[in-house]
């Protein structure tokens, strides 16, 4: 069994992906196609934004938005301490100081509360200026945006919604990727909208932020690829890439992710009386990057963990520890209470999910998590 079943995706698209691809080599277009624009367009489009502006991978995408908004030091950005190293890892970069706040028990993601606490002791505390906040829509679920942004603007933050691996979920309505004042996601194979190696992008309604993330991404260029108007990176997705993302945007659009929603649903409905399962709060939507149980304490999550193994189910932990406690982050200092962080890495398991997963896969997931709580 796979715990995301590219394999099993790849041939299903195989004869479109194929064609895409095949395109793409007798053009010899293989930096800057037309395919690259085409994937900007249907997903600025699809997202309901200005701009999207592709690049190398989530990670850069970042650094590219926070760059785009002149973040460096003295300045505090205000990150879920239950998170991928990525999103603290970027604000370290560019010199400024992750701030690391709890997240809800039940969603994983960014509490509004501890946001504002932190918030709070920043400003009172004085030696750092308070600039961004950004929530992760952790496992594919958006993060309460009502309460983020209003509590962010109300003190004059920026939001920056971290949607590498949110692409495809919705808020009351509303795409991730548009549900704070910019949004970049990741094209990681093994995310909800991946290709096959690093790729990511940035979404934005502002023309000028748009042009300078343009700029930046190709070494600083001006009008044209020999005008250099200011100091750059190399961070470009290409059309080989941008080939596949648009086949696979297509599938994701016309079936993936209302069968991963269907699979999701019938592990609730199986497993909510034997461990804690997700919870999606009310005009929300998910695009389910990952599936993810808690259970009593590290003793069980280790138990069930190597039984699934026996039986050749993958599993896998996200993530083990805090943000708070990483060694690159050693003498950063505690603003707010990060208990439920700390339990959370203690007592979370994600299961096999993906939208080709069949019945039998996933009965026998189950049936092995019951027999272990039995």
């Amino acid at each position: 069994m796979e715990f995301r079943d590219l394999k099993h995706q790849y041939q299903v698209l195989k004869p479109r992906i194929d064609d895409s691809v095949n395109q793409v080599m007798t053009e010899c277009n293989f930096i800057g196609g037309l395919q690259v624009r085409t994937l900007e367009a249907k997903l600025a489009d699809y997202v309901g934004v200005k701009h999207c502006i592709s690049c190398g991978n989530g990670t850069d995408a970042l650094t590219m938005m926070l760059m785009a908004w002149g973040i460096g030091k003295g300045d505090a950005v205000f990150v879920p301490d239950f998170t991928f190293f990525a999103s603290g890892e970027v604000v370290s970069f560019l010199g400024a100081t992750p701030v690391f706040v709890d997240v809800d028990q039940n969603t994983f993601n960014m509490d509004p509360n501890s946001l504002e606490q932190a918030i709070i002791a920043v400003k009172e505390e004085g030696e750092l200026k308070p600039k961004v906040v950004m929530p992760v829509d952790l496992f594919g679920l958006p993060c309460d945006y009502d309460r983020i942004n209003e509590i962010s603007h109300r003190y004059g933050l920026k939001v920056l919604e971290d949607a590498a691996q949110g692409f495809g979920g919705e808020y009351k309505g509303r795409k991730t990727c548009s549900l704070g004042d910019a949004a970049t996601t990741s094209f990681f194979p093994a995310k909800p909208l991946g290709c096959y190696g690093d790729g990511g992008a940035i979404f934005t309604n502002d023309d000028q932020e748009a042009e300078y993330l343009c700029s930046i991404a190709v070494h600083g260029k001006g009008t044209f690829k020999y005008d250099n108007v200011r100091i750059g990176w190399n961070s470009r997705l290409d059309t080989l890439q941008a080939a596949i993302l648009l086949v696979k945007f297509d599938a994701l659009e016309e079936f993936e992710l209302e069968s991963i929603n269907t699979i999701a649903s019938l592990y609730t409905k199986d497993l909510r009386d034997m461990v804690k399962t997700p919870e999606i709060p009310n005009g929300l939507y998910s695009s389910w990057a990952q599936y993810t149980i808690q259970v009593k304490d590290e003793i069980q999550r280790t138990i069930l963990q190597n039984e699934l193994a026996n039986h050749g189910v993958p599993s896998m932990i996200y993530y083990p520890k805090p943000m708070h406690l990483q060694s690159a982050f050693h003498g950063n200092k505690n603003w707010v209470d990060l208990s439920i962080s700390e339990s959370l890495c203690k007592t979370v398991l994600s299961l096999p999910i993906h939208p080709y997963m069949s019945n039998s896969e996933l009965n026998r997931v189950t049936e092995i998590i019951g027999k272990s709580n039995g």
